[in-house]
């Protein structure tokens, strides 16, 4: 469904979204402060905003200025975001999982003139560095301020309160500053979560932002009377277009998730109508159904094996119309007795839900789609938009992206040479191109402008034609982008085999009773894993067949000979159907998982594959000796 309102910058969609509501008390953002879910109102909305404008406007926040959030999703950051945005100033957006040493250089790299927090936990990171980030004049702290508050810093309320008498008194300057914004001013510093080394500012216009989110509900279609659930990080370029920028300009209500544990509760309160979400968190579902389909008896496991394989069957035949009466009967039983209580979980409302930020296992993807849920998968990169490439709705190829989204070209180059492999428009959609795999290199109105403050690395990052080269590898199937991997993921093993990892765990994600798996063997002789195991499962198993389960102590769990044995049987089974060289040797169990708290994973939930392996190589080290001593 097409845009409410026609726009080429940020202020001028926020601006007419309002004209074209105002009147109508119609809700634009939901949030649950206490126990009870509120309501803002876009004439709400455009007040707050304009208040915040103010404010900072007052504090000497002009065109081109950096204004720091440090903030879980909530309409605070909505309203920074947007203050900022008429302003013409650059929004800098802090994950909040970050040390106050990453929040510093974050701060320091774009420069920000102010930063706004949120709860005493990101307060405490800045008071932390303050005194190492000179270019900071002001903080602006949602929660109740401390005792001894520095004088630079500011109650979120009393900066409204300023704002608006500030904006009542330079209303035409103040409205001046949005109308003046060009579409390839620079609209946002998005820093890229890093999986090694210090985070990038990726420079993002307006434009990249704009001709995405129109590109984006080209293909997906969000109507105005949808309802998203947010809970993926605002900072992530991904929750920033689709759930944010997209969901806006379609004139749709936006909730914010209290947290990420309050997530399954919010989804039973809000009944989302659309879930962007990580695959991590469909694994999750994923694997929660069906540790209760086989904690079932033998009639009720053939029940829902059924209702699986009638739901396949159904989703194939709908997508070519010939989905008959009898056929069209036994979905709805399925529905009836299996997948009911699955919709009731995710608020029994849904649409549709989309996933990006990792490639989602093709199994999952297929088992939501026999429940009567679509995944509509995507692909991009923060240096994008982020959005690339999207699933149809009506007929989803999962194993695929999808789809290249309008005004985005898309090419396929020769890993050792650069020469190029196929190419294809957003604009020539449907195609049936078919091509050999290669690296993933684009063009198009979406592309950042560069790296803040890297000239060298915003040159290395395009070729001499002007193609950004994304380090991904990939494939066009009958039309439809098919990603690899990372080219840097690459392993080259001893005997000079290049192996993709990323689909080998992506085999396990869906094993019970697996939960993150990484693959190792670059420069080894043959490949090895970590397996964090998905505790819920194994325990399950320990039950059934009176073997000890250690409950609360995970470490004592994985030193049991039979939890071994278990693994060893799913590896085995994998590696029957494995090239040689693909073949998993050996393993070691993990015993605490790998969580953005503990700096295994992103923010946005992907290994920190460096990182793992230095944590492990002790563990690594003795994997291959031990297999060493073995075969000898």
């Amino acid at each position: 469904m097409p845009a409410q309102v026609e726009f080429e910058t940020i202020p001028q969609l926020f601006t007419r979204l309002v004209d074209h509501y105002r009147g109508n008390e119609r809700t634009v953002l939901r949030h649950k402060p206490d126990d009870t879910w509120l309501d803002i109102s876009w004439e709400e909305l455009e007040k707050r905003v304009q208040s915040m404008a103010g404010f900072l406007h007052k504090q000497g926040v002009r065109p081109g200025d950096r204004v720091a959030i440090l903030s879980e999703n909530r309409p605070e950051w909505a309203i920074t975001d947007l203050a900022t945005q008429i302003l013409g100033g650059i929004n800098v957006s802090i994950y909040n999982t970050l040390p106050a040493s990453k929040v510093a250089y974050i701060l320091n790299d774009s420069g920000a003139k102010w930063v706004i927090v949120s709860v005493p936990v990101q307060r405490k990171k800045v008071e932390a560095v303050l005194d190492e980030c000179p270019a900071l004049e002001g903080i602006v702290v949602m929660s109740a301020l401390p005792d001894g508050a520095p004088d630079a810093m500011v109650h979120w309320e009393e900066a409204l309160q300023a704002g608006h008498s500030y904006w009542k008194s330079h209303r035409e300057t103040l409205r001046k500053l949005g109308r003046d914004v060009s579409p390839s001013d620079t609209s946002a510093l998005i820093y890229t979560s890093g999986t090694t080394g210090d985070p990038k500012g990726v420079m993002l216009s307006h434009r990249n932002f704009c001709v995405n989110a129109k590109g984006a509900l080209d293909r997906v279609s969000f109507h105005s009377t949808d309802h998203h659930l947010s809970f993926l990080p605002l900072c992530h370029a991904f929750e920033r277009t689709a759930g944010y920028t997209a969901v806006l300009a379609a004139g749709a209500k936006i909730s914010y998730a209290e947290s990420i544990e309050a997530l399954t509760q919010n989804l039973t309160e809000v009944k989302p109508t659309v879930l962007i979400s990580v695959p991590r968190v469909f694994e999750k579902v994923y694997s929660r159904v069906r540790e209760k389909a086989e904690q079932g008896s033998a009639i009720k496991q053939g029940i829902f094996n059924w209702a699986v394989g009638v739901g396949e069957r159904y989703a194939e035949a709908e997508q070519d119309g010939s989905a008959g009466l009898l056929l069209s009967m036994q979905q709805k039983l399925a529905h009836k007795l299996v997948f009911s209580e699955l919709h009731k979980k995710l608020g029994g409302n849904l649409r549709f839900a989309a996933s990006g930020g990792a490639a989602l296992p093709k199994e999952i993807g297929r088992f939501f789609q026999a429940a009567g849920i679509v995944i509509a998968e995507g692909y991009g990169l923060t240096e994008t938009a982020p959005v690339l490439s999207v699933n149809p709705l009506e007929a989803p190829r999962f194993g695929t992206v999808g789809h290249i989204v309008p005004d985005v070209t898309v090419a396929i180059k020769d890993l050792n040479d650069d020469s190029p492999i196929g190419t294809l428009s957003g604009n020539d959609y449907p195609s049936s191109l078919t091509t050999e795999e290669g690296e993933i290199v684009v063009k198009g109105p979406n592309v950042m402008e560069a790296y803040w403050k890297r000239p060298e690395e915003t040159r290395g990052a395009f070729d001499a034609d002007g193609w950004y080269h994304t380090g991904d590898v990939g494939r066009f199937v009958d039309g439809y982008l098919q990603v690899t991997d990372r080219i840097k993921h690459m392993l080259v093993s001893q005997g000079g085999k290049n192996i993709y990892p990323g689909p080998i765990e992506e085999y396990f994600k869906t094993k019970a009773p697996f939960d993150q798996v990484v693959v190792l063997g670059d420069d080894r002789p043959f490949l090895t894993a970590l397996i964090v195991p998905d505790f819920d499962a194994v325990r399950l198993q320990a039950r059934d067949s009176g073997e000890p389960e250690h409950r609360d102590d995970n470490e004592a769990l994985v030193e049991e000979r039979w939890v071994d044995r278990l693994f060893s049987k799913h590896i085995s089974a994998y590696n029957k159907q494995a090239p040689a060289h693909e073949k998993i040797r050996a393993f070691h169990l993990v015993a605490e998982p790998f969580t953005v708290e503990n700096g295994m994973l992103t923010p946005t939930l992907k290994n920190k594959r460096r990182v793992i392996e230095d944590e492990y190589a002790d563990e690594i080290d003795a994997m291959y000796e031990r297999f060493a001593r073995r075969s000898s």
